[in-house]
């Protein structure tokens, strides 16, 4: 596979150098890789996008409850609360995450920005942020072609997978992506979209990924609202120019470096973390034993 560039470092500096925005950048790659121009990757941004769009109003309009029954319309639930702990914008945005991947664990259409594990993050973040500031759809697609930029660089630096580096592979690179995004969209400096990243990857260090039953459902889908609400925060402090104070790529570095060492129960294998709570044992049983059909036995030659 081939890559964006080796590092934030590298890719700051050919910005620089060659007077171009972090998402021309990144268009430019794409041109040269899928041979198509910067019209039609736009186009498919857009189509992206709506995809994420539908899939929050999905969740918060369609019954979403999950064949294993650890699903039962959350999203609903959150948004139609009467008390509103921080503010209605803050009630919205964990909704709309939930809603997502709620219909990701439903089996429905998602955008998988990384991973479908952590489908629900940019469309909340990215719709709640279109919301509250009158963002352009156009605007929206220049922030997830840096969310994209961002995810190239993780990947090859550490890893957006579970069972590679734990949630915060998964959870953790979609909320720096977002954080990224949402710190572009609101007219950051580079430097600024980098310091949110590097804040977002310090936030999300360490998170395992213990999916009760194997399912991508607990605790994956309350992690992806808050993945949501901390890329938030990490880009209102990197619009303070609040230093991360460990550059961003050496935050990556630290999390390749804790997901190589992390034991394999911890790394979507439902065998450590809250998958193995007597809870999560008694729920893998039961699921097993319901979606499991039972063969009659055939009768083996002498």
């Amino acid at each position: 596979m081939c890559f964006l560039f080796n590092s934030f470092r590298e890719w700051k500096s050919y910005c620089e150098e060659k007077d171009v925005s972090l998402p021309q950048s990144v268009i430019e790659y794409e041109c040269e890789q899928k041979g198509a121009t910067p019209e039609k990757i736009q186009a498919g941004l857009l189509q992206a996008y709506q995809v994420m769009k539908e899939a929050v109003h999905t969740g918060l309009e369609k019954d979403m409850k999950s064949r294993s029954g650890m699903i039962d319309n959350g999203a609903k639930k959150v948004f139609n609360h009467p008390l509103t702990v921080l503010s209605p914008e803050f009630q919205k945005l964990i909704s709309r995450a939930l809603a997502a991947k709620e219909v990701n664990s439903c089996m429905g259409r998602v955008v998988a920005a990384p991973t479908a594990g952590a489908s629900g993050i940019l469309p909340g973040t990215m719709v709640t942020l279109q919301e509250i500031h009158g963002l352009s759809d156009e605007k929206i697609a220049e922030g997830l072609l840096v969310g994209a930029g961002i995810a190239l660089i993780i990947e090859q630096k550490a890893s957006l997978a579970g069972a590679v580096g734990g949630c915060q592979a998964e959870t953790g690179s979609a909320a720096a992506m977002a954080s990224g995004a949402i710190v572009y969209c609101l007219g950051g400096s580079l430097d600024q979209v980098f310091n949110a990243v590097a804040i977002t990857i310090q936030c999300m260090l360490g998170l395992v990924c213990d999916p009760v039953a194997g399912l991508v459902e607990v605790p994956c889908v309350v992690r992806n609202a808050s993945a949501a609400s901390i890329a938030f925060s990490s880009a209102q402090i990197a619009l303070a120019q609040v230093s991360a104070v460990i550059p961003v790529d050496e935050c990556i570095e630290a999390m390749g470096e804790i997901g190589a060492s992390m034991e394999s129960r911890y790394k979507e294998t439902a065998l450590g973390g809250l998958a193995a709570t007597l809870t999560g044992q008694q729920i893998s049983e039961r699921v097993l034993i319901q979606d499991i059909e039972i063969l009659p036995d055939e009768e083996l030659p002498d």
